[in-house]
């Protein structure tokens, strides 16, 4: 068929697909999607496992623990090589990633973010990485559901739609665990529960957990039966594991965020690659269960195998003493933290989902540990091991919900739902107390780049002084006579005219009410000067100040006009009523029913 016909072909198809309606097209794709979605977290697991094993075998066994000196080193340096050098972009912090894009950039996800993160991602984590797969493959089915909503030219509120599509997909499928994704999507990302959108996430949800079992089989993530059923008389020890996890979220959080601070001060890439592959080498060479994502550490704890945390550690021949046990836990969960962070800040790429499974884990298993070896009481070491995960993940994501919902599922723990409901709320409310934001959250909010449930600071967050920027305003210069000033009013459509220096900074505002009783007083003309009868402006707003803090000084100052600089230099004015007309514009765009 020649070019001219299979573009009328197309033509056809592609009007044939758009008479379907919006709602049967968003079903439709919410299946493609989730797939879609799935085939990718597959692909991850099975690649990451096969580099794991190819890692594992290619190095001989006798070089003993000083291989982790070199291997996370390696992996983190094949990520920075592939990122800087094939990628060109900045693709950590998956889930961060995707909000951003939500509240920013219209839902707009560049397309090598379909592969970049896990391509990345599987090459820091093979090599021994502390970090999780499980962001970058939120990231992934993000970024599928993005292009898909753009390559079919959907609106705004339906390309977020399938954004979450992707992202509950790709959790489904990584986890076996359809409603966990849901949940995520919902409680993480923020998008609104409506009747429009419950249906496609299922879809997607259910779509990838089936790709996922379909080739991957019916085994979960972490095998566990539970042996000793919820009892009433130990809701005050889950009550005790639930503040603890609360603060040791808060920890990892603060720490992750501190660490990661101080490598981006380091300018050079490659000082950060030797300094991160140092203390991480240290580290693991020291703790080995902070190798990779660990779930084989949480496997072990689950199964009652507490001495596994020491295998292949210089500390080996301590593991019969509970005490040093209990000490070598405690510093798991705090060097946790520290590693993961080191990873990501010398360039690797992963996220903070396997870690915080991780130290709620360990977390878990410490008070456990703890509470029976004091003889305060006895219980199960294992089940508060799984409870500790749902109270870690509630805590560093403030997602008490999926975390329990994840936990429950991936486990086929739902006879402890009870206490994974304790403990994974007073684990929120402890670290919510201190810290208002997720880990996922923090910074975008201290920016003021938070898409929230809240239409009205949704709509404000997706706003920005650039979008509303009016730039017809006539400046003029402070050293310029009443005169010149006369004449360039008799040329304006406008009343306000800011005064710039040479350089085009801006030293004030010009008002028609400010030279009305002078204008025909043509004695003045050459008398007086513009900075003469000039005006501070009520407040001045920079060109990349939150919508939030715009409005705030609107009603601080209760002007309708303020001017906008770049640098100090001025570049326009911002007007309220501008600001409402876009605004009502927007609400409309993002509204679901």
């Amino acid at each position: 068929m020649r070019p001219s016909g299979l573009k009328r072909q197309f033509s056809r198809t592609w009007h044939g697909f758009r008479r379907l309606g919006e709602r049967r097209i968003m079903l439709i794709l919410s299946v493609v999607v989730g797939v879609s979605s799935g085939l990718a977290a597959v692909l991850l697991k099975n690649v990451l496992h096969v580099a794991n094993v190819f890692v594992q075998e290619s190095f001989p066994k006798d070089s003993a623990n000083f291989l982790f000196f070199a291997l996370p080193a390696t992996g983190i340096l094949l990520t920075i090589v592939f990122v800087r050098f094939l990628v060109k972009d900045d693709i950590g912090h998956g889930v961060s990633k995707v909000l951003y894009s939500i509240s920013k950039q219209n839902g707009r996800i560049k397309p090598h973010n379909m592969y970049s993160s896990m391509v990345a991602s599987t090459s820091t984590i093979a090599f021994g990485g502390s970090v999780g797969a499980e962001a970058p493959i939120v990231y992934t089915g993000a970024a599928i559901g993005s292009n898909v909503g753009n390559f079919f030219r959907l609106n705004y509120k339906n390309i977020i739609l399938l954004i979450g599509c992707g992202a509950a997909g790709a959790i489904a499928s990584i986890f076996k665990a359809p409603l966990a994704g849901i949940v995520f999507t919902l409680e993480v990302l923020m998008l609104d529960l409506t009747t429009a959108s419950i249906v496609p996430l299922l879809i997607s949800a259910v779509s990838a957990a089936t790709v996922s079992y379909f080739f991957l089989g019916r085994e979960v993530v972490l095998a566990y039966d539970v042996v000793r059923p919820f009892a009433l008389q130990k809701i005050p020890y889950y009550v005790l594991l639930g503040v603890f996890c609360g603060f040791i979220s808060l920890y990892f959080i603060r720490v992750v965020m501190w660490i990661e601070k101080r490598f981006e001060r380091i300018t050079s890439i490659y000082r950060r690659w030797i300094l991160g592959a140092m203390i991480l080498g240290t580290f693991t060479f020291l703790f080995p269960p902070l190798y990779g994502e660990g779930y084989e550490v949480l496997q072990a704890l689950l199964d009652g195998r507490s001495s596994f945390i020491f295998n292949s550690s210089p500390f080996y021949e301590f593991q019969s003493n509970v005490w040093l046990l209990l000490v070598a836990l405690l510093i798991l969960i705090l060097a946790k933290g520290v590693a993961t962070a080191v990873t990501t800040g010398a360039g690797g790429v992963g996220g903070t989902f396997a870690p915080t499974l991780f130290i709620g884990g360990v977390a878990g298993f410490f008070v456990a540990k703890l509470l029976n070896q004091l003889g305060i009481t006895v219980v199960s070491e294992s089940n508060f091991a799984l409870i500790g995960m749902a109270g870690a993940m509630a805590g560093v994501m403030h997602a008490p919900l999926t975390a329990i919902f994840l936990i429950a599922e991936i486990t086929g723990g739902y006879a402890l739902f009870v206490p994974l409901i304790i403990t994974s709320t007073i684990s929120f409310l402890t670290i919510l107390y201190f810290e208002p934001y997720s880990i996922y959250t923090k910074n975008l909010a201290k920016r003021g780049e938070l898409i929230t449930h809240h239409k009205d600071k949704a709509v404000l967050t997706m706003l920005s002084v650039r979008k509303v920027l009016e730039t017809d305003f006539t400046p003029v210069e402070a050293n310029q006579t009443l005169g010149d000033l006369v004449k360039i009013v008799g040329q304006s459509k406008r009343n306000i005219f800011p005064v710039v220096q040479d350089d085009g900074q801006l030293v004030g505002v010009v008002t028609l009410d400010d030279i009305r009783s002078k204008m025909f007083d043509t004695s003045a003309y050459t008398v007086v000067h513009v900075q003469d009868i000039m005006t501070l402006a009520p407040a001045v707003i920079d060109v990349d100040e939150p919508m939030e803090k715009v409005m705030q000084k609107f009603e601080d100052t209760g002007a309708w006009n303020l001017p906008v600089t770049d640098g100090g230099r001025y570049i326009g004015f911002v007007s309220k009523s501008k600001i409402f007309s876009i605004y009502r514009k927007m609400l409309v765009k993002v509204s679901d029913e």
